[in-house]
């Protein structure tokens, strides 16, 4: 059986890298399930006719994707391949259906399609929109993100969670390997609520979360437990996740944002991200409110925290923060395919800025050549 969504899905790609590094297994206790071991593309291709398997990208606990080609459409797709373990369970056939029909409504510029989900021989698959191009992690890893580029691209991550959120779905697992840019540079959101149907993990008594060896890799507990990845969890998640809501996506996005502009992790006690890296002091309130550890201090909506973001671009800036705003909206309007308006509205441009846009734009050529070598090595790579 298979189901197609209604609507019509943008074509685009899915990274290997992110692959590679969103899907490594990990778990909590000493109860873990076996790793998944990902099917042999000559034991998909009977199962796929009309798919010419191009390579495994990566697996882990959550399952293994596939690089393949729709022949009947000449299209790239990616193909994830759930743990085989979960084939034989009635439940979660009806749970799969349920939540894999609410995700292929989806149909956002910023948010990874699903074209197609369903069940061949107890393996439960997604047909999902590949992105040519890599994940946060990896241009951040690279040295390629830093303050200037993270005001071009948290706003349309705040775009993609508005819209899943005024949907009822809510990611749980936002982190860098699960934000895509393309090569276009569109943030690509990945993976939104998959988190759910993949079979659970078992944890110890004591839980354990803080000695796990790898806290970028996402943890999947049964009903009632943690689901997600520990570093980038609302206390909420940990403490009641199964009362977890769309402020949890908030916090994650807050902790991806905070470690855009410091490098590191937020601890208990927050460092202040404008006096490591120069930004001003209004871009810092809008990290900490995203980072509220009570739910209801939290920005209550993403498209709030996307207007706070927009108004700090309507306030006449300092003349170096206006510098590295239009290094910005160049990096990005040639790396992630956003709109220059934001990022050199009016209010940024007056008299005797001829010669900052001039060398703004020699910026924003030397970025775009970054961004492609960035992603030659990431495809020499793989």
């Amino acid at each position: 059986m298979h189901h197609s969504p209604d609507h019509n899905l943008p074509q685009g790609m899915n990274p290997a890298d992110l692959l590679r590094q969103g899907m490594r297994p990990d778990t909590i206790g000493d109860n873990a399930q076996p790793p998944f071991h990902a099917p042999s593309l000559e034991e998909l291709a009977p199962l796929f006719p009309e798919l010419d398997f191009i390579k495994l990208i990566g697996e882990g606990g959550m399952g293994a994707v596939y690089k393949a080609r729709q022949c009947a459409l000449d299209r790239l797709i990616a193909l994830k391949i759930l743990p085989e373990e979960i084939g034989g369970d009635a439940a979660f056939s009806e749970q799969f259906t349920r939540e894999a029909k609410a995700l292929a409504t989806l149909n956002h510029p910023n948010i990874v399609a699903i074209h197609e989900f369903g069940k061949k021989d107890d393996l439960y698959y997604i047909v999902m929109e590949y992105v040519d191009g890599t994940n946060l992690r990896t241009i951040m890893e690279r040295g390629l993100i830093n303050p200037k580029e993270a005001l071009a691209i948290v706003p349309q991550i705040c775009d993609a969670l508005q819209y899943a959120h005024d949907r009822g779905i809510v990611h749980r697992d936002i982190k860098p390997e699960n934000i895509l840019l393309n090569r276009a540079g569109t943030v690509k959101v990945a993976d939104f609520g998959l988190v759910k149907l993949v079979p659970a993990q078992r944890t110890s008594a004591t839980g354990g979360i803080a000695q796990q060896e790898n806290s970028n890799a996402s943890v999947l507990t049964r009903d009632g437990k943690v689901m997600g990845t520990p570093a980038y969890m609302a206390p909420e998640q940990l403490e009641t996740p199964s009362d977890v809501d769309h402020r949890a996506d908030i916090y994650a996005l807050g902790v991806v944002f905070y470690q855009m502009l410091t490098g590191e992790l937020p601890g208990t006690r927050l460092s202040t991200p404008f006096r490591k890296n120069a930004i001003d002091a209004p871009l810092n309130d809008i990290v900490r409110k995203a980072l509220e550890s009570d739910p209801g201090k939290r920005y209550q909506q993403a498209g709030i925290m996307k207007t706070s973001l927009e108004t700090l671009s309507a306030t006449p800036p300092h003349p170096t923060y206006l510098n590295w705003r239009l290094t910005a909206g160049g990096l990005i309007g040639i790396a992630a395919g956003a709109s220059l308006g934001i990022y050199a509205s009016p209010a940024f441009i007056h008299k005797g800025t001829f010669a900052t846009l001039i060398a703004a734009g020699a910026i924003l050529l030397a970025a775009s050549f970054l961004i492609h070598r960035a992603m030659k090595k990431s495809h020499e790579n793989t």
